[in-house]
């Protein structure tokens, strides 16, 4: 982990109806890759690189699955709030999985 101790956890739930596939991982992954904080995901006693696409994948999340969000490093508290937010928006799809809005392309303080 990171030389900064900072360590910022948030339980979230998929509430999106078909869950954490492919298309919101990879808005999941986008949004992980711009801090600098290690971002990790907690799910049934595993933990996930919440960088990796395919790690993200193999969480399997359905609708209704209850995660943990972990962020350590520098930037962990506005990593974890702009994720949860991503989570929370049901990464911006429909029920049908189609595209409702973009998510907010903000940079985070550096």
């Amino acid at each position: 982990m990171s030389h900064d101790t900072t360590v910022a956890h948030r339980h979230v739930q998929i509430t999106n109806s078909l869950g954490l596939h492919l298309r919101p991982a990879d808005k999941f992954v986008k949004l992980a890759l711009r801090y600098r904080s290690e971002i990790r995901v907690h799910y049934n006693g595993n933990q996930f690189n919440g960088k990796s696409i395919l790690d993200l994948i193999t969480v399997a999340a359905e609708c209704g699955t209850r995660l943990e969000l972990e962020a350590c490093g520098p930037d962990a508290v506005e990593a974890v709030d702009a994720l949860s937010d991503l989570v929370s928006a049901q990464f911006y799809e429909n029920e049908n999985g189609d595209t409702i809005q973009s998510h907010p392309n903000t940079e985070p303080g550096r």
